[in-house]
């Protein structure tokens, strides 16, 4: 098994992609904790994983804000009790936020959603980054999406915060070189999760016509797998993947399987990562 042992933390991991993640990782080998806002939801999850565990494999689950200062504090309390410091953390939870022209939707629910998805990420992270670089390693593993490479409109508070995801991701990988810490983030394709009922359900008065025509093209297709996403996560967590660090993967389109025998040329390069497109990049004179 590829995660043996390890102690993994996934926030969101209710449903949808996070429960799939988790899952995943128990298969693997790997202690698990979940967690969630949703108590009820997060217990159910917990009795699914258990009926998967090996003898011997711990799972835990409890409900948390990850926007929540006490909340993330006493998560990470409570696995240090019953798992151990965690080896792995898996930043999933997110939200779209309020739908519309940015300009008329809720302030307050823009700002929210800045909070889950960018604020929800540096919470769970400031708390791994001491147990792992107590433990001299780690593995820090936080979802992006589309919204981190391309414009959304009617969708800005999901754009920016993923944008800023990434960034911060890439940030934290220079920061935490030195400690034998890995940061990345993955882009896990288009799901069919509750967050395109969503936009399904928001109509295309409020998130554009082209943006709700391919919403239903999704979800007539199948969307993307959820296991190719799944298998990205655990091949960071690995010790497969190496010292593969700051970078942002796609679950669908990226050679991730190899990127280890790369790993030296991945070093001195800015692929897969977000940087400024200059004239002479696109043939442009002057």
């Amino acid at each position: 098994m590829k995660l043996e042992n390890l102690v993994t933390l996934v926030t969101g991991a209710s449903q949808g992609l996070g429960r799939a993640i988790a899952e995943a990782f128990v298969r693997e080998g790997s202690h698990v904790a979940i967690c969630a806002r949703d108590r009820k939801m997060i217990d159910l999850a917990q009795e699914d994983l258990e009926r998967i565990a090996a003898p011997g494999q711990k799972i835990l689950a409890l409900g948390c804000d990850v926007t929540c200062r006490t909340d993330v504090a006493r998560l990470f309390t409570a696995i240090d009790q019953d798992l151990g410091p965690i080896d792995v953390l898996v930043n999933n939870a997110g939200v779209y936020g309020p739908k519309g022209p940015s300009e008329e939707v809720d302030l307050d629910q823009w700002i929210r959603a800045i909070e889950i998805n960018l604020v929800g990420t540096l919470l769970p992270t400031r708390h791994a980054i001491a147990r792992m670089k107590a433990k001299g390693r780690g593995k820090i593993i936080n979802l992006s999406g589309g919204g981190a490479t391309n414009p959304l409109p009617k969708l800005s508070a999901y754009a920016a915060s993923k944008a800023a995801v990434v960034r911060l991701t890439e940030t934290l990988a220079e920061e935490l070189r030195e400690f034998g810490i890995q940061v990345n983030a993955i882009a896990p394709g288009a799901l069919n999760t509750r967050l395109l009922d969503e936009i399904l359900e928001a109509g295309p008065e409020i998130v554009g016509k082209d943006f709700y025509a391919k919403a239903l093209q999704q979800r007539d297709s199948g969307g993307a797998s959820l296991e190719k996403g799944t298998n990205l996560c655990v091949y960071l967590a690995s010790a497969k993947s190496g010292n593969i660090t700051g970078k942002l993967l796609s679950a669908l389109w990226d050679p991730w399987e190899r990127l280890h025998e790369f790993n030296s040329k991945l070093d001195k390069t800015d692929v897969y990562t977000l940087r400024r497109i200059v004239p002479a990049d696109r043939g442009f004179d002057g």
